[in-house]
């Protein structure tokens, strides 16, 4: 039986194949359309789900929607008689795309598709629950779902079992965590829905001045996590911006451009918000545990992305285990409603192994073999050296790692979900000092204060990190261990914010924060052996495990998807060498760049 789940129109559309209950393949129509967060209908990511399973669209037994329009309808037209006459000019902007498109989604995936099958509808926060729990390792456990909004839940916990999950309680709109972060994330000057982890990387900088502040005017919590928002203050349920002048008054001043300077008080405000939020999370957690009984936790939602609330969870909350769905966003959703469809609605009996869990490290976009990549870079006279063993291929990336080159790594599967895991990144020496900002200046061109994430091998990371649990998807924090880091004290002392970022505070500085906090991949040889050796034969010349891992991307771009979007992406920075499959090319032989298309090479739909 095949089922594609599908989420659109909102942000990170995204399509997922599961067959007889097996994920087959998921990715994000961004990667495809190389538009970041792309809402569109996910044709290209459609198409290659198909292409994966081997099945035509006729083939399709079920399509499952990620959330019900009409229920996410009737919030809206709720919230602006609520508020009326306020929300006017958002009411008149919304309307016409709700009319022509948002109402009518099934028939929207019958044309698009020629589809003449069943089609089914699950609620949002049904979808996300869904993928925390189905493709974990536990055959039961609670779930927490935190994010903006569905169709009116803004947080719901429950417990899922076997092939069964049940929903116990939700928070609605429009009290929300997800959008309290949102509107911090709009006032410090970044992109809602997309720059929510800049502010989380931006807190530790500052300090939490402003958490009272926050809790007397803005949001009501209760010893069980529950919460009420002060709406008094934000725009985000009438208007077209997600805070008001009352918001500006309370904390000095109108919100910061974008791409202005930093100054000490956006990081003090990232770093109160961040406090709340864990705070919030944590007794939520502790609620959870309490109603449910349940010893393992499972996560999803935008908010858990949120690694190090969730860091906080793992550490200090009660349960014993916790499992966080890779791709926790809305893209997630198309994922969680395949599920769903297989399990609840079909009634499909499921076990769990216990030890891994069924999204096999979210390996699970398109792969290019290394004749694909060949015949790609013979077709543009691209210059490269190829190596036939994969032994000799590692020991020369190690090599270049170890000399503090900049590399980026295209391998296999591409990942599902926001964070680069080994297969599209770029990646670096973590022993380096100078890589940090290297990286994030000429490579990815963002804000040089961002953190970069260490991957390690997973036999090793109790040695460099105070974790005992495995963090495949780099969404757990763990602090440095004492014996790994340096004494900064007197290096420190007098400077403030951005200043502090240059003090090397580790034997891998290249991926300390500067709370000592990093966000960990640990990289099992089972789920991917190809990354895990390369990192080994590295450990093996350095005495070293651990590596700096980002996503193979620039700033305000989609993860690459294509070796020609590799290429490009590697030709238009300073990164050193490119490794695609098994051909290496270094930046210094290669042609004045022009861009090309790809398309002229493999038709991807």
């Amino acid at each position: 039986m095949n089922i594609l789940g599908l989420s659109f129109f909102y942000h990170d559309s995204a399509a997922c194949l599961v067959q007889d209950g097996k994920i087959i393949a998921a990715a994000q129509e961004e990667r495809f359309s190389r538009k970041k967060h792309d809402e569109s209908f996910p044709s290209h990511a459609i198409s290659y789900c198909l292409k994966e399973a081997g099945v035509d669209v006729k083939d399709i037994d079920i399509i499952a929607f990620y959330d019900k329009p009409f229920l996410k309808f009737e919030r809206l037209m709720e919230t602006y008689l609520r508020y009326a006459p306020r929300g006017l000019s958002s009411f008149i902007s919304s309307m016409p795309v709700w009319l022509k498109d948002k109402f009518w989604v099934e028939s929207l995936i019958r044309k698009e598709l020629e589809y003449k099958g069943k089609i089914i509808f699950t609620e949002h926060h049904q979808s996300h629950a869904s993928s925390a729990f189905f493709p974990s390792p536990f055959q039961e456990a609670a779930f927490l779902t935190v994010d903006g909004v569905g169709e009116w839940a803004t947080t719901t916990f429950g417990t899922g079992k076997g092939n069964k999950i049940n929903m116990l309680s939700e928070i609605h709109f429009p009290n929300s965590l997800g959008l309290l972060y949102s509107a911090f994330t709009y006032y410090t000057g970044f992109k809602v829905n997309s720059g929510e982890y800049k502010v989380m990387g931006l807190a530790p900088y500052g300090e939490p001045k402003y958490v009272d502040l926050i809790y007397k005017y803005l949001i009501d919590v209760k010893e069980d996590g529950s919460f009420s928002m002060n709406m008094d203050y934000f725009n985000y349920h009438v208007g077209l911006t997600m805070t008001n002048n009352r918001f500006d008054s309370l904390f000095g001043g109108p919100p910061r451009k974008p791409e202005s300077k930093l100054t000490q008080k956006e990081m003090d405000i990232a770093r109160s918000l961040q406090h709340v939020t864990e705070d919030i999370m944590l007794k939520l957690a502790n609620h959870v545990y309490k109603e449910t009984g349940q010893k393992n936790l499972c996560l999803a939602g935008g908010v858990a992305l949120n690694c190090v609330a969730n860091g906080r969870i793992l550490r200090e909350g009660p349960f014993n285990d916790i499992w966080i769905q890779p791709a926790a966003g809305d893209a997630g959703c198309a994922l969680g409603s395949a599920l769903f469809a297989w399990y609840q609605y079909l009634g499909n009996t499921r076990e769990a192994s216990g030890k891994y869990d069924m999204q096999q490290g979210s390996y699970l976009g398109p792969s290019f073999s290394d004749k694909e990549i060949k015949y790609f870079l013979d077709m543009k006279d691209i210059p490269y050296r190829y190596k036939e063993k994969d032994d000799d291929l590692f020991e020369e990336a190690a090599d270049l790692l170890a000399s503090e080159h900049v590399v980026g790594w295209f391998q296999g599967r591409m990942e599902f979900g926001p964070r680069a895991l080994g297969a599209r990144s770029i990646l670096g020496d973590a022993r380096s000092s100078t890589i940090q900002s290297q990286m994030n200046l000429k490579i990815k061109f963002r804000e040089s204060f961002r953190p970069f994430a260490p991957s390690v091998l997973a036999e090793c990371i109790s040695d460099y990190f105070d974790i005992n649990s495995p963090s495949p998807y780099m969404l757990l924090t763990a602090y440095v261990k004492e014996e790994k880091r340096h004494k900064t004290t007197l290096l420190e002392e007098g400077l403030w914010g951005i200043d502090k970022l240059n003090v090397v505070r580790s034997v891998i500085p290249s991926v300390t924060h500067i709370d000592y906090s990093a966000r960990l991949q640990s990289v099992d040889k089972a789920i991917n052996p190809k990354y895990h050796r390369l990192i080994e034969r590295f450990y093996k010349k350095t005495g070293c495990p651990v590596i700096v891992n980002t996503s193979f991307n620039v700033r305000g771009e989609p993860i690459v998807c294509t070796p020609e979007d590799a290429y490009r992406c590697f030709m238009r920075t300073h990164m050193d060498y490119l490794i695609l499959g098994n051909f290496i090319l270094n930046k210094k032989n290669q042609p004045e760049f022009k861009d090309i298309n790809w398309k002229e090479i493999y038709e991807l739909d």
